[in-house]
């Protein structure tokens, strides 16, 4: 049995060390990559919103959905659907500028549907409503060249 020559963290969880490009996909080892958010990143949802919404209009949509899912990590139990689903929206979106329309379509359909429970009383100034209307619009014909118009909204500091 050979030595495994896989990276691994102080408690022995396998880690990826390989570089990626915009939308994550892995590049060989030694290639110029983007840099990707810390595995241990802790972030406040305002800060998430604000951080997410700057990748995202940078076209990093799979940066967007790392800063999302570490609020999802964090969030309280009655708001991790809601951080779910907006990191869901992004790997979306990072499907559909890959070129996979399948799994794009998939993502955002199922992301939308998460998010329609808080369209009523959306926490944290998101626009629940206008993040589940772009998600069904871009699922509808998800193409690798679409014009991405989303908003995650206003967030409320303090």
């Amino acid at each position: 049995m050979r030595e495994s020559a896989r990276d691994r963290d102080d408690a022995g969880r396998p880690r990826n060390a390989r570089p990626r490009d915009a939308y994550g996909r892995p590049l060989p080892h030694g290639a110029a990559g983007v840099p990707t958010m810390p595995e241990d990143l802790a972030v406040s949802p305002a800060e998430a919103l604000v951080e997410a919404q700057r990748l995202l209009d940078a076209d990093r949509p799979f940066h967007a959905h790392e800063v999302l899912e570490a609020a999802w990590k964090s969030s309280p139990e009655d708001e991790r659907e809601l951080w779910r689903a907006l990191a869901q929206v992004a790997v979306g979106i990072t499907h559909m500028r890959r070129g996979n329309a399948k799994g794009a379509r998939a993502l955002l359909t199922r992301a939308a549907d998460r998010l329609d429970p808080f369209t009523d009383d959306p926490p944290h100034g998101i626009d629940v409503p206008g993040v589940i209307g772009e998600a069904r619009r871009l699922a509808e014909a998800p193409s690798p060249d679409a014009d991405v118009r989303l908003v995650l909204g206003e967030p409320k500091l303090g």
